[in-house]
């Protein structure tokens, strides 16, 4: 019992989804699957900041 109410959240959802057309940056898109190299450059690895955030717990 009490699954009437998630299973009515997630048809919504769904069908927010299936139904929405989002704006698509299609410049932007151009950009990243191109590879450009100075995209490549500006923007950092979240690995490398993860490391640094957990430098902390190994010390």
């Amino acid at each position: 019992m009490g699954r009437g109410r998630a299973k009515a959240k997630q048809t919504k959802v769904a069908r927010q989804l299936k139904y929405s057309t989002p704006h698509t940056d299609f410049d932007s898109l151009q950009r990243e699957l191109s590879g450009s190299e100075e995209s490549a450059v500006e923007r950092r690895d979240p690995v490398d900041e993860w490391a640094e955030e957990d430098e902390w717990r190994r010390a």
